[in-house]
C-alpha cells in the first residue's frame, strides 16, 4: 500500500487529509511539525509528502531541501497563495501546489495524477466485500468477478474514491465523459442504474434530489 506522510500543524485540517487519504485507498502518517517529519522522513521511506510550508521549528522549504535528497514526491497544502509563493515552492522543487482551503475531490485528484505519474498509484479499493482494481479494471464482489463498462467502471471508481461525499451531476458527467455528447442527465442517470443493479447497492448509491449522487460509507 502507497504510504504518505502528512505534515501539517492544523490537526483539523490534518483530519480532512487523513480522510481524503482513506477514500483513495492510501495510507498515512501524520507529522504536526517539522522536527518530527524530518525524524519520520530520516526513518520511513514514503511514497508522498503532502507539506504545509508554515510549520513549528523547520518549515515546509526547509523540510523540502532534505525531501528532495530521498526523491520523494511532495505536495505543498498552504495558505500562502501569491503567485510569488507558488513559482518559489514549484522552483524549489514541490510537484505540486495548492491552496488552502482545498476541495477534497481536487485533492485526491491531484494525489492520484501524481503518483500515476511516478508509477505509484493506490490501484486497489475495497467497499465491504467488493474489491476494485483499478489497474487491472476488475471488480470483485464475494469472490465473484462482476462485468462493468468502461464508463460503469470509471463511475464507480469515483464514487469510491469520493466515498460519503456528494457528487454534483455535472462533476460526475465532466469526469467519466469529459467532450463526449450526451444528454447528460439521462445518461449519467440510467449508468447509475445499471450500476446499482450489477452490484446491489440498491440503498448504497444514494440519490441527493437535483444535486447528484452519493455512495454511503
Amino acid at each position: 500500500m502507497i504510504n504518505v506522510l502528512i505534515v501539517e500543524d492544523e490537526e483539523s485540517i490534518a483530519r480532512v487529509m487523513m480522510d481524503v487519504l482513506k477514500k483513495g485507498g492510501y495510507h498515512w502518517e501524520y507529522a504536526k511539525d517539522g522536527r518530527v517529519a524530518a525524524n519520520l522522513i530520516e526513518s520511513t521511506q514514503y511514497d508522498l509528502v503532502l507539506l504545509d510550508i508554515m510549520l513549528p521549528i523547520f518549515d515546509g522549504y526547509e523540510l523540502l531541501e532534505y525531501i528532495k535528497s530521498t526523491g520523494t514526491p511532495t505536495i505543498f497544502i498552504t495558505a500562502k497563495d501569491r503567485v510569488e509563493d507558488r513559482v518559489k515552492g514549484l522552483r524549489l522543487g514541490a510537484d505540486d501546489y495548492i491552496v488552502k482551503p482545498f476541495d477534497s475531490s481536487e485533492l485526491l485528484a491531484r494525489i492520484d495524477t501524481l503518483m500515476r505519474r511516478t508509477n505509484k498509484y493506490a490501484g486497489v479499493l475495497s467497499v465491504d466485500d467488493t474489491t476494485i482494481d483499478a489497474y487491472a479494471r476488475t471488480v470483485i464482489q464475494a469472490g465473484k468477478e462482476l462485468s462493468l463498462t468502461k464508463k460503469e467502471f470509471d463511475l464507480l471508481l469515483e464514487f469510491v474514491r469520493n466515498r460519503g461525499m456528494v457528487l454534483y451531476r455535472d462533476y460526475l458527467f465532466e469526469r467519466i465523459w469529459h467532450d463526449e455528447y450526451h444528454d447528460g442527465t439521462r445518461t449519467l442517470d440510467l449508468h447509475v442504474q445499471r450500476l446499482r443493479k450489477k452490484l446491489s447497492w440498491h440503498d448504497k448509491i444514494k440519490t441527493i434530489i437535483r444535486v447528484g449522487y452519493r455512495l454511503d460509507n
